[in-house]
């Protein structure tokens, strides 16, 4: 652990301070280091948007080998990523990677992301090199604390045709997630307008049109019940920030680990540091662009993550 104590002359956001005694320290690595508790001003959790002034006490939990700068490696930043991507499908035009949760699918300042594991991966079957060709591109995005697939076009084509599925919502999406409350009815489709505010890094759900929101849909079923919590199968008719986290949150039923739109205490209780919530299935049309024709129809499914088995347990209630 590490106590800081705040010399600035004049206030400044808790973020560019530790930044500042910290190179090492990014938004990204900030973000996740707050998620999990371990900065903590004057003794309790504060937003990084706080502003610290002289006689402030910091205490960061974090090792001497995260605060301090790694030597410099020669190469591209992706080899520095843990591991290589987990890859569920691959081809010559796309692949679907398998997202695990607290990892962030892009983050310029930060080498360990999804697209840098799936740089290495491939790199390692020497499919890839930095400068030479078309640059593997995410399709679409999930939340740093979501899990589950991912598409990602490995050729130029290939992109623009899954964006474009993606934009006529002809991809079919479908979530696992534990809520925090039993949605009534048990199957709905919910809309709504959702209204991002850049300031705090949230979203807010409403019942009305208003300037700067965007119309939201978003289909559920429950699946199975365990005392106080709900699993749910999501449809993502419209793909919007949040969208899953705030609509389910809005109607009283929010992710169980969710630290911005949930109930943090029983966050806390059940011992949940990412939000229980999972890219479960993918589903391609029938009559995809011929640089995605061997995909036509193809349906890609994970496993069900643990809390949904340890809820249909019995054991998460």
């Amino acid at each position: 652990m590490e106590v800081i104590r705040v010399n600035s002359l004049l206030p400044i956001r808790l973020d560019k301070y530790l930044m500042q005694q910290y190179p090492v320290l990014t938004p990204g690595r900030l973000n996740k280091a707050l998620r999990e508790n371990k900065i903590k001003l004057n003794g309790k959790k504060q937003p990084l948007s706080t502003r610290v002034q002289a006689g402030d006490e910091i205490k960061l939990f974090l090792l001497p080998d995260q605060l301090s700068a790694a030597p410099p490696v020669e190469g591209p930043v992706f080899l520095q990523a843990k591991y290589p991507a987990k890859v569920v499908y691959e081809n010559e035009q796309l692949l679907i990677a398998d997202k695990p949760a607290g990892l962030p699918v892009i983050d310029e300042k930060e080498p360990d992301t999804l697209i840098h594991r799936v740089q290495l991966y491939l790199y390692q079957k020497g499919e890839y090199r930095p400068g030479q060709g078309f640059a593997p591109a995410l399709c679409h995005r999930l939340d740093t604390g979501t899990s589950g697939l991912v598409l990602v076009a490995k050729t130029e084509q290939a992109l623009a045709d899954l964006t474009e599925l993606i934009r006529t919502r002809r991809l079919k999406k479908e979530y696992l997630c534990v809520t925090f409350g039993r949605p009534e009815p048990p199957a709905a489709t919910l809309t709504g307008w959702l209204k991002k505010d850049a300031a705090k890094g949230q979203v807010a759900v409403l019942d009305h049109p208003a300037a700067d929101a965007v119309p939201i849909e978003t289909r559920y079923e429950t699946l199975a019940v365990s005392g106080r919590l709900a699993l749910l199968r999501v449809e993502l008719i419209t793909g919007r920030t949040h969208q899953i986290r705030a609509h389910l949150a809005s109607i009283g039923c929010p992710i169980l680990g969710d630290g911005k739109y949930g109930q943090n205490a029983v966050n806390r209780q059940l011992h949940f540091k990412y939000q229980a919530l999972c890219a479960w299935r993918l589903t391609f049309p029938s009559d995809c662009p011929h640089s995605l024709s061997s995909v036509n129809g193809k349906c890609f499914t994970l496993e069900k993550p643990w809390y949904c088995r340890q809820l249909l347990d019995g054991e998460l209630k």
